[in-house]
């Protein structure tokens, strides 16, 4: 026989999925953030992600479904996740760790640009200074959060706050939300591949 907590795992997240569909807001701020990943693109402008931890692989995880492909073949899109790991240790030792997505963004980062912040507790310092940047750059801010959105939620353009009271849970919706954003913007994008 199964182990209990494998059930009880799977119908936690389960729950968390169903409490983020009832509020009928999220599925709107999924469909802006697909609608401004459309127009950024279309604008001949970039997106940025950026994220710590499990957070700073689904950033990476973001960026490359751009640049290689999704479900299409098609012309590659300007992402790029902030996880050289040589910025990261420079700039963690020079200026301290809080300053490695800020200076990214102000190396990067154009007016008509977007940051997408990945953050499960909304108050990783430094995502709060990389957003606080991106705004100053004319930048929007798109926010993936958790655990009521923290700080961040009010420097971003568009908060995506989902249920969930540990990282993990967090984090599985997050990937869910970044695959349906990718696939319904691909489908805009590129419509006769569809």
């Amino acid at each position: 026989m199964a182990d209990s907590h494998i059930l009880a795992s799977l119908r936690e997240a389960q729950d968390c999925l169903q409490t983020f569909l009832a509020d009928e807001s999220n599925l709107s701020l999924i469909d802006r953030f697909v609608d401004l990943l459309v127009g950024t693109f279309n604008s001949g402008n970039k997106v940025y992600s950026a994220g710590n931890g499990g957070s700073h692989c689904d950033a990476m995880h973001f960026a490359e479904e751009w640049t290689g492909r999704y479900r299409k073949d098609r012309k590659p899109l300007p992402a790029l996740a902030f996880s050289d790991p040589s910025h990261i240790t420079c700039t963690s030792n020079d200026y301290g760790f809080e300053h490695v997505f800020e200076r990214m963004v102000e190396a990067f980062g154009n007016k008509g640009d977007v940051l997408l912040a990945i953050t499960t507790s909304g108050n990783s310092k430094n995502l709060l200074l990389a957003a606080e940047a991106a705004k100053q750059k004319g930048m929007k801010v798109v926010g993936l959060l958790g655990k009521g959105g923290g700080a961040m939620k009010d420097l971003c353009d568009i908060p995506i706050i989902v249920p969930g009271s540990t990282s993990d849970r967090i984090q599985e919706l997050h990937i869910k939300i970044i695959h349906i954003a990718i696939e319904c913007a691909e489908r805009r994008l590129f419509p006769e591949l569809y």
